[in-house]
């Protein structure tokens, strides 16, 4: 098995191109208020499907508003959405759906961040399938500039495979919430892979539990620095 790193956003270069994203995606799964297992309100801020269409659900209209719900409301809500959903992916409180929409304002480097999710222009993402990645997976946004359409820009969806190892977190660390499924923990400062989990069919994914960490193979990395691209971090990471 090959390097993997997690990738981050290079802000420097960011700023330096000036651009900024003033936009939301489409639909909300509602977050988690008051879970009847750990007592926990919550949403995740690292799941985004921007492939997922609900305007087919009569009930399109309860996604559109992001707010908190209950437990049992909260189930519902998922169940309609799930079927939707690419296979064996988690749906955690707060997920975001549909395309990223709103205003792109200035210019942007080769990939961008909104919150977790990534941005990348068009001609670069055909340049790096190109190159025979797997896992780079564009979808169009509904981002406007001045009024019109923008169409050099699309999102990534990322698959979650993968995870983190135990080593990560502390011995003492709590288990995942046999309710709702959140680990309390923040990101460990030296992520380590669990090697067993790790997909062999993917260069970028998230990892399952963990899912602001967006991870890439060093074949991502070669190819992103042989075509020149910028907007990104490469953080070594051991895997076990």
């Amino acid at each position: 098995m090959g390097r993997f790193f997690c990738i981050g956003e290079d802000t420097e270069t960011a700023a330096g191109y000036g651009g900024s994203f003033n936009a939301e995606h489409r639909w909300f799964l509602p977050g988690l208020k008051d879970c009847p297992g750990c007592r926990a309100s919550w949403s995740d801020l690292g799941c985004s499907y921007p492939s997922v269409d609900l305007s087919s659900l009569a009930e399109h209209r309860s996604f559109e508003e992001n707010r908190s719900e209950p437990f049992k409301e909260f189930v519902r809500l998922r169940e309609l959405v799930l079927p939707l959903l690419p296979p064996d992916s988690p749906l955690p409180p707060g997920t975001q759906l549909g395309p990223l929409t709103g205003k792109a304002l200035g210019k942007f480097p080769s990939f961008s961040w909104f919150i977790a999710s990534l941005v990348v222009n068009q001609m670069d993402l055909e340049s790096l399938q190109e190159h025979g990645l797997t896992g780079l997976v564009g979808h169009p946004t509904a981002l406007t500039v001045r009024q019109k359409p923008v169409t050099d820009l699309v999102e990534l969806e990322l698959l979650s495979r993968g995870s983190l190892h135990p080593a990560c977190f502390p011995r003492n660390a709590p288990a995942p919430c046999s309710t709702c499924g959140q680990l309390a923990l923040r990101r460990p400062d030296k992520p380590i892979l669990d090697a067993a989990s790790l997909p062999t069919d993917l260069d970028l994914f998230r990892l399952t539990n963990f899912s602001a960490l967006l991870v890439v193979t060093e074949r991502f990395k070669d190819a992103v620095e042989a075509l020149g691209l910028d907007g990104l971090t490469f953080l070594d990471v051991a895997s076990r």
